[in-house]
């Protein structure tokens, strides 16, 4: 197949190059390929792809909360190009969205198919981006993934890592709970998906969740680093313009009736412990 990876150069589209390479990709990445351009739709189109993965999207949810009218013109109004352009060319899309979409007030994971109610702008343009390809298009996949990581990139782990050999003591939240996501795993999850051409929504994170201090802990624990004093603290301590959901959660259901399956995030943590070896 010739597939088109948007925001190739992020954690997810790289984890997907490299996964894909049996197939023609068509690498695409700012500058060159603006999604916020009109003029990109019909260069998309020009491409002929036969599947478009769009990875790209504002992913700062402080940053979109303090600009929520630019997170709404890349992940919102963005998406709805790309979507445009697999409507004109006939391709199938990949859409990657996010656990927050949830508004986090429940006590059980959220299914591929539970209410959506955004509460931060962030996740209201990533909302937005879900509904323009479910109203558009009727090939699509929908992938919504939370907390990702993937080797040596600016993400919780690596930043707990850096932390704790600087500071020597950490303070982490304990009522923000989620699922790891292992950008290698899910992209190996993607490319089975597309596979199969069974659209739908889908929940590809690294099975269990935890909190972000039980994560810390983890991390800590799995590098010899589980002598360094943690405490557990709320997320109130900290101001934040963006409000993230408490406990967001996904199950895999859809996945796993396919037989996609993704192993536990603690499995996929020492995987991605191997890069600081």
């Amino acid at each position: 197949m010739k597939i088109a990876i948007i925001g190739v150069n992020g954690q997810l589209g790289t984890a997907l190059r490299h996964v894909l390479t049996r197939h023609t990709l068509i690498p695409l990445d700012l500058p060159e390929f603006d999604i916020t351009k009109p003029t990109s739709t019909q260069q998309l189109v020009s491409l002929k792809p036969d599947v478009v993965i769009h990875t790209a999207a504002m992913t700062n949810v402080d940053d979109c909360a303090k600009n929520p009218q630019l997170a709404r013109l890349v992940n919102s109004f963005g998406t709805q190009n790309v979507a445009l352009a697999c409507l004109h060319s006939g391709a199938e899309m990949v859409y990657i969205s996010t656990n927050e979409v949830f508004d986090g007030k429940t006590d059980e994971p959220y299914h591929e198919y539970a209410s959506r109610n955004p509460i931060n702008p962030y996740a209201e343009s990533k909302f937005y981006g879900e509904e323009v390809v479910r109203h558009l298009l009727s090939k699509w996949y929908i992938v919504r993934i939370a907390w990702l990581f993937t080797k040596k990139e600016n993400n919780f782990p690596a930043k707990i890592i850096r932390a704790a050999d600087k500071l020597g003591r950490l303070k982490v939240v304990t009522d923000e709970v989620g699922n790891p996501t292992y950008a290698p795993d899910c992209a190996e999850a993607i490319k089975k998906l597309i596979a199969t051409h069974h659209y739908g929504m889908y929940h590809f994170t690294n099975s269990g969740y935890c909190s972000r201090y039980d994560f810390a802990i983890e991390i800590l624990r799995q590098t010899g680093r589980g002598h360094v004093p943690v405490e557990a603290i709320t997320s109130d301590f900290f101001e934040r313009v963006s409000v993230p959901p408490k406990f967001s959660p996904l199950v895999n259901n859809c996945g796993i009736a396919l037989e996609i399956t993704l192993r536990s995030w603690q499995e996929a943590l020492h995987d991605y412990l191997k890069s600081f070896d």
